[in-house]
């Protein structure tokens, strides 16, 4: 397997010019972003969004979280956010509509505030050159996570360092609510877990990089 492409500090604007180079008018590209819980990669998506829209779509592979019934009914509640607590098959069958280009695909998304997927709530049509979908779990090899890798033109592992991920994940979850002691368990615990996963399909990436501090209320 080749390396992948280590850019550990890049500005935006290389980011933008990278992604936008990857739209082709009358194709359809797949641009994945992954890694850790707290890396950066949905900050990432949402600026390459900002500058490239209209030519590209963000699908992120948080909206295939199962309901939260469900995961207390298969007793993984208290793991949410595992690789297990997602629709893989249904996260694989939506990003091969979205590569073959159907005239138009609604896809799901994840509100924080509820902690639930909303189905249907984006449309996606054909004649949109570029999907980024970003996710933790894109390139894991095993099962039905397996088939992403082969549906990705390019995939960019975010990696911002340990202590920066960290502190990221527990303002984040302070931010949806949780005490500081609940965050901060939670970023060892269930989050620590995965994100050691998540490490191990690093070498499967096109590129590492990391996302650049923003500017204050950017």
């Amino acid at each position: 397997m080749i390396a992948p492409q280590d850019d550990a500090a890049p500005t935006m604007a290389d980011l933008i010019a990278a992604a936008r180079a990857l739209i082709v008018p009358g194709e359809r590209r797949i641009l994945g972003l992954t890694g850790a819980p707290g890396a950066g990669k949905s900050t990432l998506a949402e600026a390459l969004l900002a500058a490239l829209a209209p030519d590209a779509v963000v699908v992120a592979m948080d909206g295939f979280h199962l309901r939260d019934d469900e995961l207390k009914r298969l007793g993984r509640y208290q793991r949410k956010g595992a690789i297990d607590t997602f629709d893989a098959a249904g996260f694989v069958h939506l990003l091969r509509r979205l590569r073959n280009r159907e005239r138009l695909v609604y896809v799901p998304v994840f509100d924080r505030g509820l902690e639930e997927s909303i189905g249907s709530a984006v449309p996606v049509s054909g004649d949109v050159p570029l999907i980024i979908t970003e996710g933790n779990y894109l390139l894991v090899p095993d099962g039905e996570w397996g088939e992403i890798a082969g549906l990705l033109d390019e995939s960019w592992y975010v990696e911002p360092g340990d202590g920066v991920r960290v502190e990221r994940l527990i303002a984040r979850h302070v931010a949806f609510g949780r005490s500081a002691e609940e965050a901060a368990d939670r970023a060892a615990g269930s989050d620590g877990r995965n994100a050691e996963l998540i490490a191990a399909t690093r070498d499967r990436a096109t590129r590492v990089v990391t996302v650049p501090p923003q500017p204050p209320g950017g």
